[in-house]
């Protein structure tokens, strides 16, 4: 059972990409850690898990649970300094609204925001806070 949360986010998109770097700069505890969906070790947490290799959706595993899609965004706002944390109050819509508009942005988000030829490389002062 991994101590910190762990996101797991799409190496090659943009959107998710520019995500966690947003979350690096509000997590100044540095609890949360990272890896990419395509990743040995995203892999490997999804099959320990339980979930399948085909999901495409930012993933938080907090506490032994598996949260995705606009759970795991919101449930990541909650855990982040300054106001982030008022996002939690979202999480009273019911999860198919929720849902249906986290979808809508994933579906687009190649076309949107791009898609970069491989997974990002962390910085020297990331490196750390991510599974390899």
């Amino acid at each position: 059972m991994p101590e910190n949360p762990i996101i797991l986010f799409d190496g090659v998109c943009n959107l998710c990409d520019h995500f966690v770097q947003f979350v690096l700069a509000r997590d100044r505890r540095g609890r949360f850690r990272f890896a990419s969906l395509q990743s040995p070790a995203g892999r490997q947490l999804l099959e320990g898990f339980g979930v399948g290799p085909h999901l495409d959706s930012v993933v938080l595993i907090a506490d032994g649970v598996v949260h995705t899609r606009s759970d795991a965004a919101l449930r990541i706002a909650a855990r982040l300094n300054g106001l982030w944390p008022v996002l939690k109050i979202l999480l009273l819509v019911p999860r198919p609204i929720r849902n249906w508009a986290y979808d809508v942005v994933a579906k687009n988000r190649y076309r949107w925001f791009g898609r970069n030829p491989a997974c990002m490389i962390p910085t020297p002062e990331t490196r750390s806070r991510f599974l390899s």
